[in-house]
C-alpha cells in the first residue's frame, strides 16, 4: 500500500502542499484532482521520490520511502506532465535504454519492447529519432517506459495529454486493466471526464489543501450534484466559471 502522511511541501514561503494524506491500496485507482497550481505535481514528485516532504511522510508496503529509494523506485512505474526524453534516440533505443537501467534481461527487454510498440501503434516509427514523434506519440512511449519493468504502483501526471481519442479511449481500458490486475494506481490530472470513469475513490486538492476525498458516487450524494465537474466547480471556484468565461469573450469582442 502507498501513504502519503500528513505531507507538506514548502518553497520558500509559500506552501505548495499542506498535510495531505491518503492511501491507495492493490486493485485501486486513486483520483487525484485540482486546477493549476493545486499542489498536484509537487504531490506526484513526493509520491516518486523525486523531491522529499518538508514535513510528513511516504509509506509504502509500511516503510518510508527514503529508507531505500532505490528499492522503492524499481516497483514504481512514473508517467510525468512534460515528455522530457532524449531526441535523438530512436523509439525503440530509448526503451531499450530505459530496460537495461532497469535491470531487464536483454531477450525479454527485446521481446517486451516489440510488443509494446506494436500495441500502441509505434511500430513502422519505432527507428525514427523522438524528436520527429508528436507530442502523443512520445506520451505513448513514456507510458510504455512507464509499464515495462511490471511495477506494483503507477504514478500517472496528466497521461493523456497529446493522445488523440482513439487512444485516449484505449489508455481508460487500460487504467481499469491494471487495476484488476492487482496494481495501485494514482491518476492526477484535470481530465475530470476520465478520473470519473475510472477512479474508485477521488481527491480533490485546492491551494495545496484537500477540500474533498470519497468516491464520485459519495460526493454526488453529499453535495447533492450530478457530476464531477460540477462537484468540481463547487469546491474550487471562487466564481461562477460560466461567467468569467462570459467576462473573457466579452473582452475579446468589445
Amino acid at each position: 500500500m502507498l501513504e502519503a502522511r500528513a505531507l507538506v511541501k514548502q518553497f520558500g514561503g509559500l506552501r505548495a502542499v499542506d498535510q495531505v494524506t491518503f492511501s491507495v491500496g492493490p486493485s485501486e485507482v486513486l483520483g487525484y484532482l485540482g486546477p493549476n497550481g493545486s499542489g498536484k505535481t509537487t504531490t506526484v514528485n513526493m509520491l516518486v521520490g523525486l523531491i522529499q516532504p518538508t514535513a510528513g511522510q511516504v509509506h509504502f508496503g509500511g516503510q518510508d520511502i527514503w529508507q531505500d529509494i532505490v528499492a522503492y523506485r524499481r516497483r514504481v512505474g512514473y508517467v510525468p506532465e512534460e515528455p522530457n526524453l532524449y531526441p535523438y534516440l530512436t523509439g525503440r533505443e530509448y526503451l531499450q535504454l530505459v530496460g537495461r537501467l532497469r535491470g531487464l534481461p536483454e531477450a525479454a527487454l527485446d521481446k517486451k519492447i516489440t510488443a509494446l510498440l506494436g500495441l500502441f501503434s509505434l511500430e513502422p516509427d519505432s527507428h525514427s529519432p523522438l524528436s520527429s514523434y508528436s507530442k502523443g506519440m512520445r506520451q505513448k512511449v513514456l507510458i510504455s517506459a512507464a509499464l515495462m519493468h511490471n511495477p506494483d504502483l503507477l504514478v500517472f501526471d496528466e497521461p493523456m495529454s497529446g493522445l488523440d481519442a482513439a487512444s485516449a479511449v484505449v489508455f481508460r481500458h487500460l487504467i481499469k486493466g491494471l487495476a484488476r490486475a492487482g496494481k495501485m494506481v494514482l491518476y492526477s490530472s484535470h481530465e475530470l471526464e476520465t478520473v470519473e470513469r475510472v477512479a474508485g475513490r477521488v481527491i480533490v486538492l485546492h491551494q495545496g489543501r484537500m477540500v474533498a476525498h470519497d468516491s464520485v458516487e459519495r460526493l454526488r450524494e453529499l453535495m447533492q450534484l450530478e457530476s464531477l465537474e460540477q462537484i468540481f466547480s463547487e469546491l474550487v471556484f471562487t466564481e461562477d466559471p460560466q461567467a468569467v468565461a462570459g467576462r473573457i469573450v466579452d473582452a475579446v469582442i468589445s
